[in-house]
């Protein structure tokens, strides 16, 4: 009985020296001043290991800039032109050095300027053959026309504009866009041109929105599989009434097949062209017509899925 005793007395003890060797060894210990490698996602330069590193960079859903960058080749100089913030923003995230931003509303180039400043490059459809000029003039200035290819076209046309941005793909030896950028007219806030083709002279919210689909879908099929959208828009008021236009873009991004991963809502507060008298004069409307003034837009984060169902 005794040596049975001191046997069972014996094995906690052999047990507790396996386990703390057991212990030992599953400690790892990275030698000094030997970083981790980098983890580096399929979409973007940004290396998540270093996450700290990264502070500039947005990852809550409420954006405030007050007031527009205007270095770097960025300047207020087309109502209703992009903040550079925000493509700083989602390149950053959502592109790689090198890659192809492609945008289906350029206006003033501002999404263009943006892509040059951080290695990217650019393909922009502009529908005013005046502000393609005005562009590509810009762009030459700043010595950031050859990594830009502007098309002057009408991206709710697939056809012909599909065939064009196919032939700039080709000329970055591409074949798909890395990155969709979507800034297009608030309904008729603003109208840009005499245009038919111009989704600012729609006649109705719903004639915009078809027509916008028709933008969405040439987006769809022009970006690669599994990479990112953003579009920028806002809401509008029209006979008394909240009409929210932003949402009711979304559902066409939607409807074409691409996910919803973001909605950012974004300051516009310091963006104004006009001041004073016309701040006076909005909140006076306000009062009268029992509404609230816009001071914000919003910025809708997309994924194409990388198997389509098209």
């Amino acid at each position: 009985m005794s040596d049975s005793s001191d046997s069972k007395k014996k094995r906690p003890g052999r047990k507790r020296a396996t386990s703390h060797a057991s212990a030992a060894k599953a400690v790892s210990i990275e030698p000094a001043g030997i970083e981790p490698p980098p983890k580096v996602l399929p979409y973007s330069d940004i290396d998540v290991s270093r996450w700290r590193d990264y502070e500039h960079v947005e990852t809550g859903s409420l954006w405030m800039f007050n007031g527009r960058d205007r270095q770097n080749g960025h300047q207020l100089d087309y109502h209703g032109n992009c903040v550079p913030q925000i493509l700083t923003q989602l390149l950053t995230r959502y592109t790689k050095q090198g890659e192809i931003s492609l945008d289906l509303f350029l206006g003033s180039g501002t999404s263009a300027i943006e892509a040059v400043n951080l290695g990217r490059k650019a393909i922009g459809v502009e529908l005013k053959p005046e502000m393609a000029a005005y562009v590509r003039e810009k762009l030459e200035e700043q010595d950031k026309a050859e990594h830009v290819a502007i098309i002057n076209g009408d991206s709710s046309n697939a056809d012909w504009t599909g065939r064009a941005i196919k032939r700039a793909l080709k000329g970055f030896e591409k074949d798909h866009a890395d990155f969709l950028f979507l800034h297009p007219p608030y309904a008729d806030i603003i109208r840009f041109s005499d245009s038919e083709n111009d989704l600012s002279n729609a006649a109705t919210t719903e004639g915009f929105l078809d027509m916008f689909e028709n933008v969405c879908q040439l987006g769809f099929d022009m970006l690669a599989p599994g990479r990112f959208a953003g579009l920028v828009i806002g809401d509008k008021y029209a006979a008394g009434e909240l009409i929210p236009l932003g949402f009711l873009c979304m559902e066409r991004m939607n409807q074409v097949g691409f996910k919803t991963k973001s909605i950012i809502v974004k300051n516009i507060s310091g963006n104004e062209k006009a001041k004073g008298r016309m701040s006076n004069l909005w909140r006076y409307r306000a009062l009268v017509g029992g509404f609230y003034i816009f001071k914000h837009e919003y910025v809708f984060l997309f994924q194409k899925p990388k198997r389509s169902k098209r």
